[in-house]
């Protein structure tokens, strides 16, 4: 299956700089293709709200914590969303 140029790039820029929260990414045809993207400023919420009820989607979610030493972290996590009928 080939992924669009565009979900690399905006996966890199997720990554390196912090341009979006997350992205969501949905199989369109024979290819992956971005869904929707959410800013830095948005927060879990807004991502799981945006997450269709009866449809697949593959997600990066950039998550911000505060380990137990008071030290600012950051991990990005791949989620697959799946529903049943």
């Amino acid at each position: 299956m080939a992924v669009d140029d565009e979900c690399k790039t905006k996966f890199q820029d997720l990554k390196a700089k912090r341009s979006y929260r997350f992205i969501t990414f949905k199989i369109s045809g024979q290819q992956v293709v971005i869904d929707k993207s959410g800013g830095p400023r948005e927060t879990y919420q807004d991502f799981t709200n945006s997450l269709p009820a009866d449809e697949c989607r593959y997600a990066v979610f950039d998550f911000d914590f505060t380990t137990d030493e008071n030290c600012q972290k950051s991990k990005i996590f791949f989620i697959a969303w799946y529903f049943y009928y």
